[in-house]
């Protein structure tokens, strides 16, 4: 089968920083899937993981951890798909990746594929949906769906709100909370872009969070997701989140977080990790696919649009690159995919 890898960790701009190659197709055993792959999206843990993972044993390590496909075999232990049914997914970070045409996956952690939209449009979104679900309702517990009274006791302040996972956070947070939510983004596209999203304000994370909050009427938020450069803002996050607040995240900071400044307010922090289910093999590693499944429902009732942003064409080394490249730019709007050998 066809794919895509690497044997060392290289800049984008190297020539093998990406690869194609050939390689025997996988079986499935016990609960995994085989699954053709139609379309891929590119996340930053891709990047982040061809700078920092070297291969093993000479083998072209396989990126990749959003896929679109058709279940073509299945294991012995396999209950829940079979051959035919259309999947979405975003994989494990402890196995080879979806960068290739023929790719193994446990049944768990899969979806059923969402009716309603185009391969390409449904390959944006299992990462970040399930980071986002994940993000909003296990680890900061926002109730969904409260009464009409309770509207806006909640506040939602999302860092980075135009990225892949703030496009379906805000989604998710307007559709199925009664929070305000209040999303950051820095360019009039990408602030439009996540107004469009439905988020109730947008404000500019350039400038000091606490008096672009106060520009719109808001003294403090119960809770604040940060998605990027979390090191930069955080003396604004203390400042501006409420007491007994919560406060979530998803990045990597470059420099240690000075914590203590959260003590005085009694907040809470939370990590999230979405390939934790998957790594650890944790008795609930199923609710990832049933939560994709709830996704998958929304999109065919029309409450959740596509956070595709742009389309590379074919999956390929040569348009990997390009993706890596423009999303260690840090200017993406959403979600780059990819479709097709």
């Amino acid at each position: 089968m066809k794919a895509i890898g690497y044997l060392k960790s290289l800049e984008i701009t190297q020539a093998d920083s990406l690869v194609d190659f050939e390689q025997p197709t996988p079986t499935p055993t016990g609960r995994d899937l085989l699954v053709k792959i139609e379309a891929i999206s590119v996340n930053p843990v891709d990047t982040k993981i061809r700078m920092r993972v070297a291969p093993e044993n000479g083998e072209h390590k396989i990126l990749g951890w959003d896929a679109v496909g058709e279940v073509v075999d299945v294991g012995d232990a396999v209950s829940i798909y079979k051959k035919g049914d259309k999947v979405w997914y975003a994989g494990d970070l402890t196995r080879p990746g979806t960068n290739a045409e023929y790719h193994i996956v446990d049944e768990r952690i899969v979806g059923h594929k969402p009716t309603s939209v185009t391969n390409a449009q449904a390959a944006a979104f299992p990462l970040t949906a399930i980071t986002a679900w994940e993000l909003l309702f296990d680890r900061l517990q926002i109730p969904q769906n409260t009464a009409e009274d309770t509207r806006h006791q909640q506040q939602i302040l999302v860092i980075g709100a135009a990225g892949g996972v703030g496009s379906i956070l805000v989604q998710l947070a307007s559709k199925l909370t009664n929070a305000l939510v209040i999303g950051t983004a820095s360019r009039p596209q990408s602030q439009q872009w996540v107004t469009e999203l439905g988020a109730d304000h947008v404000i500019d994370h350039r400038q000091p969070l606490s008096e672009e909050l106060a520009r719109i009427g808001v003294s403090n938020v119960s809770h604040v997701i940060g998605l990027n450069a979390t090191e930069q803002h955080f003396p604004e996050i203390a400042k501006v989140i409420a007491p007994q607040g919560k406060f979530a995240l998803i990045d990597d900071p470059s420099t240690p977080l000075d914590i203590s400044l959260l003590k005085m307010k009694s907040v809470s922090l939370h990590w999230e990790f979405m390939y934790t289910r998957s790594m650890f093999g944790t008795d609930d590693m199923g609710k990832q696919g049933e939560l994709l499944n709830k996704v998958a429902d929304l999109i065919d009732a029309g409450e959740i649009k596509t956070t595709m942003g742009q389309h590379y064409g074919v999956i390929s080394a040569d348009n990997l690159k390009r993706a890596h490249a423009d999303l260690e730019s840090g200017k993406t709007i959403g979600k780059i995919v990819l479709e097709g050998f």
